[in-house]
């Protein structure tokens, strides 16, 4: 194995036990303690490897090499906070991967190897995963103007955190000399698949070419708070029971359309007043609809309205739904993910058009600039679960991907239309 081979994977290890967990994951929910350590311990990274280290107002942070005064910069990244007990690789790989990928290329440049265009920096995005705070994709939504960045900071926690509050825990100062969005000429990310697809089918890596369609809404169920065992069947307006014929409804809604036209799933519930011997008055949580085609998405919405409709009949409730995240079938470049497969035909590596069903930082940024995203296997699919898991062999096969994607970035050869 080469030297820079064990490097990344040395350093993926140690990366990895920070907020670890007995179940061979990780923990480390944005702007936790845990998160604040892999912030530190990759800046001490970055200064090591010749970057300096910036970090702007939304906690996005950055290790830039400049190899032409004045020019913009190819950013690389994904996110290093995870899910409660998560897996090692969701956005951390990338991270890592972008931040050697970066620094290769930017010792070819040093050495005369390649004519570089652009500068080369690596991105952390705070708080990508949105398990802590919402929504997700917080510090990319920020930086490329999709989200306020007062509205972010004051955004709080479901004990009373706010954004601005668990950054100032931290040790990475903010300065007004980070990177924005008028510095990037062109994003790469690299991630796990989080699906079976490449797996399956035995192909090395994927090049991503278009993102599922999903729309995310709050679900409040509003009921009456009373007592378990003396109120009559009749005359209880639960909340609860109301919120699970919803989650029923939802579920069940997928099966209406051919096998993968729709995913769908409720989640982050919370309780009033989560009492053992009280009938829930309100029940809030997460509805989440996904689907390759918006045809069907709009279709799933209006089939999932009749049966609202039927559960609040049922459990004599009142149900309502807030969207808070919604973004549609939209492609990456094209120039981009012909980029992607020309470099993965100069390695050799067998490689396949592919979607992304989970949203991504670099969904937010090809909508500003040209993208290239990349995919490598994840065993069984698995992912948002400690068991989740990637081969060394592909880990190591992105990271050259992601070095010869950058190579060809830094030397200008993605055009910006």
């Amino acid at each position: 194995m080469s030297t820079t081979n064990q490097e990344f994977l040395s350093d993926f290890a140690t990366m990895s036990g920070f907020g670890a967990t007995s179940g061979g994951g990780v923990d480390r929910q944005a702007g936790t303690t845990a998160d604040h350590a892999t912030r530190r311990w990759f800046g001490e990274w970055l200064a090591q490897h010749g970057f300096v280290e910036k970090v702007d107002a939304a906690g996005n942070q950055f290790g830039t090499i400049d190899v032409v005064p004045g020019a913009p910069y190819i950013l690389l990244g994904s996110h290093l906070d995870s899910q409660p007990l998560a897996g090692r690789y969701d956005g951390a790989y990338g991270v890592l991967a972008g931040a050697h990928a970066a620094a290769r290329v930017a010792a070819e440049a040093a050495a005369g190897g390649l004519d570089p265009v652009y500068n080369i920096a690596v991105v952390n995005w705070f708080n990508e995963e949105g398990s802590r705070f919402t929504p997700s994709m917080m510090g990319s939504s920020v930086f490329t103007g999709k989200l306020p960045l007062e509205q972010a900071l004051t955004t709080a926690d479901p004990a009373g955190t706010t954004v601005a509050e668990a950054l100032a825990a931290g040790d990475r100062a903010t300065g007004a000399d980070a990177p924005v969005l008028a510095d990037v000429a062109r994003y790469a990310e690299i991630h796990i698949e989080q699906g079976k697809h490449l797996e399956e089918t035995g192909t090395q890596v994927g090049i991503v070419d278009r993102t599922w369609a999903a729309s995310k809404y709050r679900v409040t169920v509003d009921g009456a708070q009373s007592h378990t065992g003396s109120t009559r069947m009749e005359d209880r307006r639960d909340a609860l029971y109301g919120a699970a014929l919803v989650i029923a409804a939802a579920r069940d809604l997928a099966a209406e359309f051919a096998p993968g036209q729709l995913h769908t799933s409720v989640s982050e519930m919370y309780v009033l007043p989560n009492s053992p011997v009280t009938i829930a008055r309100q029940a809030v949580m997460n509805l989440d609809l996904r689907s390759p085609d918006e045809e069907v998405l709009a279709r799933a919405m209006d089939l999932l309205d009749k049966r609202i409709a039927d559960a609040e009949a049922l459990s004599r409730t009142e149900i309502s739904l807030r969207q808070t995240h919604r973004w549609g079938l939209v492609s990456y470049q094209p120039a981009g993910v012909a980029l992607g497969a020309a470099s993965a035909e100069q390695l050799g590596f067998s490689h396949t058009e592919i979607m992304t069903v989970a949203g991504h930082d670099s969904t937010n940024m090809k909508d500003v600039v040209p993208t290239v995203m990349l995919f490598v296997p994840s065993v069984d699919g698995i992912s948002h679960n400690e068991a989740e898991f990637t081969r060394d062999e592909d880990a190591l096969r992105g990271v050259d991907l992601l070095t010869e994607v950058t190579r060809r970035l830094v030397r200008g050869e993605l055009s910006s239309e």
